[in-house]
C-alpha cells in the first residue's frame, strides 16, 4: 500500500507541471457573460464564484475538469448534500460543460508558490503534512497531488483560499464513507488515517493561503 502511495506522488509530481499550465491558461482566458444556467449557482457559491462562507464553497480557482466531475458525483448519488442534489439535478447535458467552464474562468487572487521540497526543515505541523505527509502513516503529501501551495489542477481541487468549513466538512464525510468517487477511493484511505486534531488543522492551514 506505501509503495502504490509512492507511485502515486511521483506521477502526481511529474504530471503536475502539465496541469497547471493547462489550468493557466483555462483561467486566463476572459470571464463571459453569466451563463443563464449558472444563475442558480451564484445564491450558494456568489456570482463571480468567490463562495459565501458556511453557505457554499469557492468555485473560482477550481478547473472545469473538477467541477463537472463533481456535478456528475452529485447526479449518481456519490456525493450528499441535499441542496447540492437538487441544485445538481438543474444542470444536465451540456449545461455542465458551459457551468464548469464560466466558473472556472472566475478571477482568483495569486499567491506564491511553495513547492515540495523548497524546505527540508518544516517545523510547523500542519504545513510538514501538506508538503511532506507522514509516510510512518502512510500519508502522501497533500502537494503531491493538489499541487504547490494546493493550488490544484485538473481532477484535483484547489486547497488554497477555500472555506476552512468546507474543507473540514469535506474530510469529515471521506472519514466517515458519506462522500466517493475518487480513484481506488485514495482520499477516503487518507482521511480515515487523520486525526481530529490534524483536520481541523489542515483545513485552516490551506484557508489562509490567500
Amino acid at each position: 500500500m506505501k509503495t502504490s502511495f509512492y507511485v502515486l506522488s511521483v506521477l502526481a509530481g511529474i504530471t503536475m507541471v502539465n496541469v497547471m499550465q493547462a489550468q493557466a491558461a483555462e483561467i486566463s482566458s476572459p470571464p463571459s457573460t453569466m451563463p443563464a444556467v449558472a444563475q442558480l449557482c451564484t445564491s450558494c457559491h456568489g456570482a463571480q464564484g468567490q463562495g459565501i462562507d458556511i453557505i457554499g464553497p469557492r468555485l473560482a480557482g477550481l478547473s472545469a475538469e473538477y467541477i463537472a466531475n463533481q456535478l456528475t458525483l452529485f447526479h449518481a448519488g456519490k456525493r450528499q448534500n441535499p441542496t447540492m442534489l437538487a441544485m445538481a439535478a438543474t444542470v444536465q447535458g451540456d449545461n455542465i460543460a458551459v457551468v464548469s467552464q464560466y466558473f472556472s474562468q472566475q478571477a482568483v487572487a495569486d499567491i506564491p508558490l511553495q513547492f515540495r521540497g523548497d524546505k527540508v526543515v518544516i517545523s510547523h505541523p500542519f504545513e510538514a503534512l501538506a508538503f511532506q505527509g507522514d509516510w510512518s502513516r502512510t500519508i502522501p503529501a497533500c502537494t503531491s497531488c493538489h499541487g504547490p501551495s494546493g493550488v490544484g489542477g485538473g481532477q484535483f481541487p484547489r486547497l488554497a483560499g477555500q472555506q476552512a468549513s468546507y474543507l473540514k466538512t469535506q474530510l469529515l464525510a471521506w472519514q466517515n464513507g458519506t462522500r466517493s468517487g475518487d480513484v481506488d477511493n485514495m482520499m477516503g484511505n487518507i482521511a480515515l488515517k487523520l486525526t481530529a486534531a490534524e483536520i481541523d488543522g489542515l483545513s485552516q492551514y490551506f484557508a489562509n493561503l490567500k
